[in-house]
């Protein structure tokens, strides 16, 4: 994979690195962990300017996230809550939705900030903050910053790494697959809850 993302940033330089960045946030098997790291050592060659690598970065992600959280605007928060309500909508209840909703209500700041710091979870977040109304502005924000952070440390990481920029992912690779996994597992769970509900609710 790091062969076209190299071929790409050596062609569009920090334009490259921020639309691989907001590829990366509507398709998440694009991994940062490679872009960024890349970038930082390909600064740190004279190749790219670090001052322009870092906010291209981080505009793509803002930009993929507002795609995402518009996403979820569109779909609503009622349109949704109508569909859980269907017997063939196995994911979740209307239930599940409510609790979603109060703690999202309560938390879901802190869930946008620290979500764009954990792989996969950063894609999928902008989802729910869509659907749920956070304020635009605060969404962008708190994407902005979180962000930024992930970009400016995982640049530098490339940086400080020089030629051995690659093994940032193999470092973070595991915690993906982890990640994904547990998102499977919850999942799983729903539908099943889901299902008991369903077949209790029956006389």
């Amino acid at each position: 994979m790091a062969d076209w993302i190299f071929s790409i940033v050596d062609r569009l330089g920090s334009v490259g690195v921020g639309l691989l960045i907001l590829l990366e946030n509507l398709i998440p098997p694009i991994p940062s962990e490679v872009v960024l790291p890349l970038a930082g050592f390909r600064s740190s060659t004279g190749a790219l300017n670090v001052f322009a690598v870092w906010p291209a970065a981080t505009l793509g992600s803002l930009v993929g996230a507002l795609l995402l959280y518009g996403l979820g605007a569109w779909l609503g928060y009622d349109r949704l809550y109508q569909l859980a309500g269907k017997p063939w909508f196995i994911v979740a209840s209307q239930r599940d939705l409510d609790r979603g909703h109060e703690m999202f209500d309560r938390h879901g700041g802190k869930v946008v900030l620290f979500a764009r710091c954990v792989p996969f979870l950063r894609s999928v977040v902008s989802i729910p903050a869509g659907v749920l109304g956070m304020p635009l502005v605060r969404f962008s924000a708190l994407t902005a910053i979180g962000s930024g952070v992930w970009n400016g440390l995982f640049i530098a990481l490339g940086w400080w790494l020089g030629e051995r920029w690659d093994q940032v992912e193999s470092w973070l690779g595991p915690v993906s697959y982890v990640v994904i996994g547990l998102v499977l597992v919850g999942l799983v769970i729903l539908i099943v809850r889901r299902r008991r509900e369903r077949a209790a609710a029956q006389p």
